[in-house]
C-alpha cells in the first residue's frame, strides 16, 4: 500500500484532508500521497519562520555547520532509499538518481564549510582628508525568512540548493517543492527533523501555486529563490513587490565542436550532455555546432554512441534513459520534432515515443528559427549543425533568448578566451559539456535564463545583507 506523507510545518508533522497524488510517470503506479498545504498553512509557516529567525540569526557557525553535516550524513546512510524513491517518483534512471543523491550530499557538506566563512572584511576609510584613523568592519547578516520554490527535474539536489545555504547563513526558509515530485523533499524534512536545528526554521509544504501565494505576498518574506520555467520565474518577479528575487530559469544550451577537438571524447561526452535525465535539465545540450571539417566523422560517432544507450525501465540499474515527467511532456517534445520535420529537418536517430518514454533523438538540417533551436525542449532531443567560422558560431550560440551555459571543445587559447568574453551566458565550459556543473560554483544565467547565482557561497551572498560598522579611532 502506498504511503501517506504529512507536510512539515514549523517543525511539526501535520496531515490534511486535501492531498497530492504522486504516480510513477513510467508505469502509472501510485507512489504515495502527500498532504497538500493551504494558503493558511503557508502564512502560518512564514509566521513561525519569522519568529524563529530571532534564534537562527544568533546561531554560532559551528552549530550551523553541525546541522548541515548531520543532514549530509543522513543522506549518505539512506542513499539507496532516496535514489529509489526519486526513480519511482520522477522516472529518472536509477544511475542518474544515485548521482543526484551524491550531489545533494555534497551540497550540504559544502554548506557546512561555508557556514564558517560568511564573515566579512576590514577596509580602510582614510582615502580622503578628514577620514584619518577611520576604518570599517564589513559583515554579512542573514535577511530573515527565505521562500524557496523548487522544480521537479532535480527533486532533491535543487531542494538542497535552497535549504542548505539558508541553514548555513542563519536564515529560516519555507519551501514549496514541485507538485509532481514532493516526496523527496518530505523525506529530506525527516532528516532535518532529526537534527538539533531550531524548530520552525525549516518548513516544507507541498501545495498548489495558488495556495503558495503568501510566499510572494507576505512582507515578512525577504527573498524568493525560484528554479523553474522562464515564464513562471518572470511572473514571480513581476508579482513579488519589493522582495529580492533569485531566478534560475530555462535554457537551450549550445556546444561547439571545433576541428582541433578530441572528436571521440566530444562525441562521448555530448551523449551524456544531451540525454542524461532524459534531457530534462536546463543545461541539457540542445544545440551542437560542429566544424565542417569534422562534421561527418563526429555525427557518425555521435549517432553510434546514442544508439548504444539503454532506454526503458528506470528501476533497471543498467538503464541509461528513463521516463520523462509525464506523457504530456513527451507529447510536447514530439510536437517540436514533427514541426521540425515538416520544415525540412531530418531524423538521424530516434524520433519515436511510447507513453512517457521518448527515444533519444538527433535532428539535422534544422534552421535557427525552428522551435527545436529557438525554444527549450526539456527532452532527450538534440540538433546538430555545421559551422565554418568560430566567431560566427559564437553568434549562433548567442542567437537565443536564453543564456545559461555553453560548451566549447577546442584547444585554441584565442578561441577559448573569445568565447569566454563574447558568449552571452553565465558559464562557458571548455572541453566539456555545458551540462557540467560543480555545486559550489557560481551558477546562473543571463537574458531569459534568470537573475542571480546559485552555488552555496553565492546563494549565501543573496541570502545575506552587507552592513558596515564605521569606526573613528581618534
Amino acid at each position: 500500500m502506498a504511503k501517506r506523507y504529512k507536510l512539515y510545518l514549523g517543525g511539526e508533522w501535520q496531515g490534511r484532508k486535501s492531498s497530492i497524488r504522486v504516480e510513477s510517470p513510467y508505469d502509472g503506479r501510485l507512489v504515495g500521497t502527500v498532504a497538500a498545504a493551504s494558503g493558511e498553512d503557508y502564512t502560518e509557516a512564514i509566521r513561525i519562520a519569522h519568529e524563529t529567525f530571532s534564534t537562527t540569526r544568533e546561531l554560532p557557525s559551528y552549530k550551523r555547520e553541525e546541522t548541515c553535516l548531520a543532514i549530509a550524513e543522513g543522506l549518505d546512510r539512506h542513499c539507496d532509499k532516496f535514489a529509489t524513491m526519486m526513480t519511482r517518483e520522477l522516472g529518472k534512471s536509477l544511475k542518474d538518481s544515485k548521482a543526484e543523491v551524491g550531489r545533494a550530499i555534497g551540497v550540504f557538506r559544502v554548506a557546512a564549510e561555508e557556514a564558517k566563512r560568511v564573515g566579512g572584511e576590514i577596509i580602510d576609510l582614510d582615502w580622503n582628508p578628514g577620514s584619518e584613523e577611520r576604518l570599517g568592519l564589513v559583515r554579512r547578516f542573514p535577511r530573515g525568512v527565505i521562500a524557496g520554490i523548487s522544480p521537479f527535474n532535480f527533486p532533491l539536489n535543487l531542494v538542497a540548493h535552497k535549504i542548505a545555504p539558508a541553514i548555513a547563513s542563519g536564515n529560516t526558509i519555507v519551501l514549496k517543492p514541485a507538485s509532481a515530485t514532493p516526496i523527496l523533499a518530505i523525506m529530506l524534512a525527516e532528516l532535518i527533523d532529526k537534527t538539533d536545528h531550531p524548530r520552525g526554521a525549516v518548513s516544507i509544504l507541498p501545495g498548489s501555486s495558488k495556495d503558495a501565494a503568501p510566499l510572494l505576498e507576505d512582507p515578512r518574506v525577504k527573498l524568493i529563490t525560484f528554479t523553474g520555467s522562464s515564464e513562471v520565474g518572470w511572473w514571480i518577479k513581476q508579482h513579488s513587490g519589493k522582495k529580492e528575487v533569485v531566478l534560475e530559469l530555462g535554457g537551450n544550451a549550445g556546444a561547439v565542436v571545433a576541428d582541433d577537438a578530441d572528436i571521440e571524447y566530444a562525441a562521448t561526452r555530448l551523449v551524456l550532455g544531451a540525454f542524461a535525465v532524459a534531457g530534462q535539465s536546463c543545461i541539457s545540450v540542445q544545440r551542437i555546432y560542429v566544424h565542417e571539417k569534422v562534421y561527418n566523422r563526429f555525427l557518425r560517432l555521435f549517432k553510434s554512441n546514442v544508439e548504444k544507450l539503454k532506454v526503458g525501465n528506470p528501476l533497471d540499474p543498467t538503464t541509461d534513459v528513463g521516463a520523462m515527467v509525464s506523457r504530456q511532456a513527451v507529447k510536447d517534445a514530439m510536437g517540436m520534432v514533427h514541426q521540425a520535420l515538416a520544415g525540412g529537418a531530418r531524423i538521424v536517430t530516434g524520433g519515436k515515443a511510447r507513453r512517457a518514454i521518448m527515444q533519444p533523438t538527433i535532428l539535422t538540417n534544422v534552421r535557427a528559427l525552428m522551435d527545436v533551436c529557438a525554444k527549450e525542449a526539456f527532452a532527450p532531443l538534440v540538433v546538430v549543425r555545421k559551422y565554418r567560422s568560430f566567431k560566427k558560431v559564437v553568434d549562433e550560440i548567442n542567437n537565443s533568448v536564453y543564456g545559461l551555459q555553453a560548451g566549447v571543445f577546442t584547444n585554441r587559447l584565442d578561441d577559448i578566451f573569445y568565447a569566454f568574453k563574447q558568449v552571452e551566458c553565465g558559464g562557458v565550459v571548455i572541453n566539456d559539456i555545458p551540462t557540467y556543473r560543480a555545486d559550489h560554483q557560481p551558477y546562473g544565467g543571463m537574458k531569459d535564463s534568470g537573475l542571480g547565482r546559485e552555488g552555496v557561497r553565492y546563494s549565501i551572498e543573496d541570502m545575506t545583507e552587507v552592513k558596515i560598522l564605521s569606526m573613528n579611532l581618534k
